[in-house]
C-alpha cells in the first residue's frame, strides 16, 4: 500500500476510469462535484443516499489532505464541468496525514482550489471542517478543536470577501461542550447516518445559493487572509 502511494501520491488513479465515463453535462444540468476526504468518500458509497436523483458526483478520497486534492482538482473537478464544487478539506492536514502542516498552508491550498474553480467558471462552496470529540475514540489531540475553529473562521472570512459560499456543517453538529454530538458520529470524526442526514439539507441550501450566483471566470478579486489574521466572519449557511 505504501509503495502504491509513492507511485501515485495524490491517488489520481482512484477516479480515472470513472471520470472517463462521465458524459458532458446536459443542457440545464446543475452538476455538482463534491471534493473531499473520507467524510465525503463515505457519503453514499455504500448506500443510495448520496443525493438520489441529483446530478451530484462524489470525488472524496479517504485520508487525503489539501495538497493531494489540489493536485487532482483538474481531473476530478474541472474536467467534469460542474456548475458548483463543494470542497470539504483540511481535517487530515491538521492531523498530519501527509506530514506536518500549518493553517496558512491549508488556507493557501483551499485558496488555490477556489481560484482554479473560479477561473474555469465553477461556483465555489467551501465547507467548514466538522467538529471532533473523544466520547467514542480520542480525536481532539490530533485535530485540536481550536485549530478547527480558526480554519473555519478563515473560511467564513475568505468566502465573504471573495463572493463564494460558506457551508457551515460545524455549528449544526456541535453539542453544548462545543464538540461533535455523540449521536451524530460513529467515531468522533466521521458522521454516522444521522450526521449525514443533518449535513445533506445544509449542502443543498449552499448549492442553491451558489447556483444563483453569476460565475466569475477570472482570478481578479481574489483575496487571502492567513492564519493569525482571522477577521470577523461573514454570514454562513
Amino acid at each position: 500500500m505504501a509503495q502504491d502511494k509513492l507511485k501515485d501520491w495524490p491517488n489520481l488513479g482512484r477516479y480515472r476510469d470513472a471520470n472517463a465515463q462521465v458524459q458532458p453535462p446536459a443542457a440545464g444540468e446543475n452538476r455538482v462535484v463534491f471534493m473531499g476526504d473520507s467524510i465525503t468518500d463515505g457519503w453514499g458509497h455504500n448506500d443510495s443516499r448520496f443525493f438520489p436523483g441529483k446530478p451530484y458526483i462524489n470525488r472524496g478520497i479517504s485520508g487525503q489532505t489539501t495538497p493531494q486534492m489540489l493536485i487532482r482538482f483538474r481531473p476530478d473537478v474541472i474536467a467534469l464541468k460542474p456548475k458548483v464544487v463543494v470542497i470539504l478539506a483540511g481535517t487530515n492536514d491538521l492531523a498530519g496525514n501527509t506530514g506536518p502542516s500549518t493553517l496558512e498552508a491549508i488556507e493557501n491550498n483551499l485558496t488555490s482550489m477556489a481560484e482554479l474553480a473560479k477561473v474555469n467558471g465553477i461556483r465555489v462552496v467551501l465547507a467548514s471542517l466538522l467538529p471532533v470529540c473523544d466520547y467514542i475514540k480520542p480525536q481532539t489531540a490530533r485535530r485540536p478543536p481550536e485549530q478547527i475553529v480558526a480554519l473555519n473562521d478563515w473560511m467564513k472570512d475568505y468566502t465573504a470577501k471573495n463572493g463564494l459560499v460558506y457551508l457551515d456543517y460545524h455549528s449544526a453538529l456541535l453539542d453544548d461542550k462545543k464538540l461533535f454530538k455523540q449521536e451524530l458520529t460513529r467515531d468522533c470524526l466521521h458522521p454516522n447516518e444521522a450526521g449525514y442526514a443533518v449535513m445533506g439539507p445544509l449542502a443543498e441550501k449552499a448549492i442553491a445559493v451558489a447556483l444563483r450566483q453569476t460565475p466569475v471566470n477570472s482570478k481578479k478579486g481574489s483575496s487571502k487572509n492567513h492564519s493569525g489574521k482571522h477577521g470577523k466572519a461573514g454570514a454562513g449557511l
